[in-house]
């Protein structure tokens, strides 16, 4: 039997948070709001992304899909 924790500390070790000026340049170059992201991802994840918060690994990997560019090219490092 598995067990999984639901505790905050182990669910936050596979999530991920958006450097805000690389997001908003991936938007730029293509011409697309944030708000142009509901087509790839829910509107809940749209605020989680403008309030800084961390996401989903392939909640990024859509996002970044959608805008053309690699997912490392739009994580914040540390």
């Amino acid at each position: 039997m598995v067990l999984k924790c639901s505790c905050k500390e182990h669910l936050e070790v596979n999530q991920m948070i958006l450097n805000q000026t690389k997001l908003e340049v991936a938007l730029a170059r293509v011409e697309m709001p944030l708000s142009g992201l509901r087509k790839w991802v829910s509107p809940q994840t749209i605020r989680k992304v403008r309030r800084g918060e961390s996401i989903q690994p392939r909640t990024v990997g859509r996002i970044a899909k959608a805008l053309g560019v690699d997912p490392a090219d739009l994580i914040k490092e540390d």
